[in-house]
């Protein structure tokens, strides 16, 4: 196996893999809402995927689904003026809609979502909002008492599309090998910052034209970026909303560590004669058995 068939092993390996229960259970709670909100039976119309499987950059094994309803303004004029914490009321009204379609299963108001929790581990978590006139969303936070808070999602879904077909499809990819590792090395990084970071990266790196057989350049060369964040740097920008990315730790070291195994293993690639038992190792080192052996 050639070094592009390792990364495009690797790639089909940690892809989601929906069997599409996932697009079921999404059109079950969207028709539900749509039903008491909207009075129509559409299972599309007013949802949207949020986080990292709305921007594509999910990975097989992900626990949280976050999604978006958008419910009528007459809802959040009912509910600001609710005496009280409105917006837990809001919240528990949406949950009860909710508890008609799974009546069996044990869904419950969180601060701003309602988390929907499945035997297979995944919990969707849906954010109802009310549409602003700039295209961003007001949604409730029942916490401390109850406020209203603005998040920009579209935005940020379109510009890591457009900066994905601007680099061959290589951003999408990078995104996901990232978390990868993150996961073996269990680093302190969000998903959206690891994002916004190769959307960042990405736009000016010169291979970004080329396909899986550069991919070990790739993450050498992202490694070598992370590595070299300000430590200090409490937060980043995210791609299209401007949206405050923070920090959650310190990544900078670990990525350093893995930069110099990537290096090990681009060594072991160029050797004369190849040492691919040897390369294949220190990638499965950085990123775990998804990597091919």
């Amino acid at each position: 196996m050639a070094l592009a068939e390792w990364f495009s092993t690797f790639c089909y390996n940690i892809r989601t893999q929906d069997g599409g229960t996932i697009s079921s259970r999404y059109k079950n709670i969207t028709r539900r809402l749509n039903n008491d909100y909207w009075n129509t039976s559409s299972d599309v119309a007013h949802g949207l995927y949020l986080g990292s499987y709305g921007r594509n950059t999910a990975t097989q094994g992900f626990s949280d689904l976050d999604v978006l309803f958008e419910l009528p303004f007459a809802v959040y004029q009912q509910y600001n003026n609710h005496i009280g914490n409105g917006q837990s009321s809001l919240l528990q009204a949406v949950k009860r809609s909710i508890e008609q379609t799974y009546p069996n299963t044990s869904i419950r108001g969180d601060g701003q979502v309602i988390l929907i929790p499945f035997t297979d581990g995944i919990t969707f978590e849906v954010l109802p909002a009310f549409v602003n006139t700039d295209n961003s969303y007001t949604y409730p936070d029942a916490n401390n008492g109850g406020r209203w808070r603005v998040t920009n999602p579209k935005p940020e879904i379109a510009a890591i599309r457009a900066r994905n077909t601007s680099s061959n499809g290589n951003l999408v990819p990078l995104c996901r090998m990232m978390r990868a590792w993150r996961k073996k090395w269990d680093v302190p990084i969000s998903g959206l910052l690891i994002d916004t970071l190769a959307y960042q990266f990405i736009d000016t790196w010169a291979h970004k034209d080329k396909s899986y057989l550069y991919y070990d350049y790739m993450c050498r060369d992202f490694f070598h970026f992370l590595a070299n964040q300000d430590s200090n740097k409490t937060y980043w920008t995210a791609p299209g909303s401007g949206q405050h990315v923070y920090a959650t730790g310190l990544f900078q070291w670990k990525a350093t560590r893995c930069y110099n195994i990537a290096r090990e293993a681009i060594e072991h690639e160029m050797a004369t004669p190849k040492r691919e038992w040897s390369a294949k190792q220190k990638w499965r080192e950085i990123f775990g058995t998804s990597f091919p052996d």
